[in-house]
C-alpha cells in the first residue's frame, strides 16, 4: 500500500509541471513595460505645452498602451529633482512586444510627424518589471 501512496503523491506533483511552466511562460510575458518621455520644447509656452498635449492625448489611442500619464515638473525642489523638461508622457504597456507595435503604429507615427517641430530634444526611459 506504501509503494502506491508514494506512486500517487509523485504522479500529482509531476501533473502540476506542465502547467506550473505555462503559468511562468504567462508571467514572463505579461512583465510590465514601462515607456517614459520627457519632452524639451524649442519654445516653452503654455500655448506649446497646449499642443504637445494635444498630440499626446490623441497618441494616447494607441490600442496597446494600457494606462497614460502626461504631465509637467513637480513644484519640489531636492536636489535630485530633474525639472528641465516642459512635458513628460509615461505609458505602461504589458510587455516589449506591446511597446513594439506601439513604435511602429500609425497614430505614433502621425505624432511624430505632426508635434515633433515643437521639441528640441526627448530623452526616453524604458524599463520592464514583474507586475506587483
Amino acid at each position: 500500500m506504501k509503494n502506491r501512496r508514494e506512486f500517487i503523491k509523485k504522479a500529482a506533483l509531476l501533473s502540476t509541471l506542465p502547467a506550473t511552466a505555462a503559468l511562468a511562460n504567462t508571467a514572463k510575458s505579461k512583465e510590465l513595460f514601462i515607456h517614459h518621455v520627457y519632452f524639451y520644447l524649442k519654445q516653452d509656452s503654455p500655448e506649446n505645452r497646449a499642443k504637445l498635449t494635444e498630440g499626446l492625448l490623441k497618441l494616447s489611442k494607441v490600442p496597446t498602451i494600457r494606462q497614460f500619464h502626461i504631465g509637467e515638473p513637480a513644484s519640489t525642489t531636492r536636489s535630485v529633482i530633474v525639472r528641465d523638461y516642459a512635458i513628460s508622457w509615461m505609458c505602461f504597456f504589458d510587455n516589449l512586444e506591446e511597446e513594439e507595435v506601439y513604435q511602429a503604429h500609425p497614430i505614433h507615427l502621425k505624432f511624430i510627424e505632426d508635434y515633433s517641430y515643437l521639441w528640441s530634444k526627448v530623452n526616453v526611459y524604458d524599463s520592464v518589471g514583474p507586475r506587483r
